[in-house]
């Protein structure tokens, strides 16, 4: 952060890693957190009302491409004068190479910081060694590289593998083998890229993950199982109350981690009811289609194409 006030906006494509930065960016300072579509109006004022037990104010609005103008010129209005002991962090996820919402750069950078969040995908293997180190555990190279080529390019996914390897491998250096026993016949985790961006609306990167599954092979029909599943994780999670707690939702949606309730809810937003109704049956469509012996390198990118931003259309 600048010297000049603690305010921050954070944006980058993984949600993760900006919460991750978000948090680093709060230090200790216990932080009021604050969804933008949620916003109600008055929440600046958490920032300049003096505690009555004495400890520092903090403000976390996250999904910050939620916030309405109303919100916006709130805190346009707060950082007339933000209060120097008081963090106010924003962060925005946005879309595969987008951009930070423009209103929100041209508020802070005259009295904060605008910082992208991300880690390319030949530094992975770094990222998951230091994050190894601080949770304790010593990953070697070629385990972390090992672990970015079974489980993919998702960071959340990542890390959460590292606790488990630490869990199941208390006080044990991590080596290529041990990630290979651990996660042999995980292959399938690569589903989460591919799911991710279609789901996510971004047909360019659904359709680099999709063509780079064809050409290793994958089964097709277990490519078209990994998009049904997301896809009834995220009717379950759309039809839950939109401000039920991320806690709740993944209880609810038979989901294992709040991290998943939250990416599954941001994408499940991209779709009404309907829609998600109609993408279901066209997935069973396509599935008699391929055991009906389609041509998988066709059928599976009208499907991919038509979840990520191409218009759903009944059939492939």
């Amino acid at each position: 952060m600048t010297t000049r006030s603690n305010v921050v906006l954070l944006w980058g494509e993984d949600a993760f890693l900006l919460r991750e930065a978000a948090h680093d960016a709060l230090g200790d300072v216990g932080a009021r957190e604050v969804d933008g579509s949620d916003w109600q109006g008055g929440e600046t004022a958490d920032l300049t009302t003096p505690s009555l037990f004495g400890e520092r104010r903090a403000l976390l609005v996250t999904d910050c491409r939620s916030l309405s103008q109303d919100a916006i010129r709130e805190i346009a209005a707060y950082l007339n004068a933000p209060d120097p002991d008081a963090p106010l962090v924003l962060a925005a996820t946005v879309a595969d190479r987008g951009k930070p919402p423009a209103a929100l750069v041209k508020l802070v950078r005259p009295v904060g910081e605008v910082r992208e969040v991300k880690v390319v995908r030949k530094e992975l293997p770094g990222w998951v060694i230091a994050r190894g180190v601080s949770r304790g555990i010593e990953v070697t190279p070629a385990a972390a590289a090992g672990l970015v080529d079974i489980l993919g390019e998702e960071p959340a996914v990542l890390d959460q593998a590292i606790v488990q390897l630490g869990s199941a491998y208390q006080g044990t250096k991590i080596t290529p083998e041990i990630v290979a026993t651990q996660f042999r016949g995980l292959g399938e985790q690569h589903m989460w890229d591919l799911c991710d961006r279609a789901f996510g609306k971004d047909p360019a990167g659904a359709m680099r993950a999709l063509r780079s599954m064809l050409e290793q092979r994958d089964d097709p029909l277990m490519i078209l199982g990994g998009v049904a599943s997301r896809l009834r994780d995220l009717l379950r999670v759309r039809a839950l109350p939109e401000r039920m707690p991320l806690t709740e939702v993944a209880k609810a949606a038979g989901l294992r981690f709040d991290w998943q309730a939250r990416r599954y809810r941001d994408q499940a937003r991209r779709f009404s009811i309907e829609e998600l109704v109609r993408l279901h049956a066209r997935v069973a469509d396509v599935d008699r289609s391929l055991k009906s012996g389609a041509e998988a390198e066709i059928v599976l990118p009208m499907l991919v194409g038509g979840i990520a931003g191409a218009p759903v259309t009944a059939g492939v």
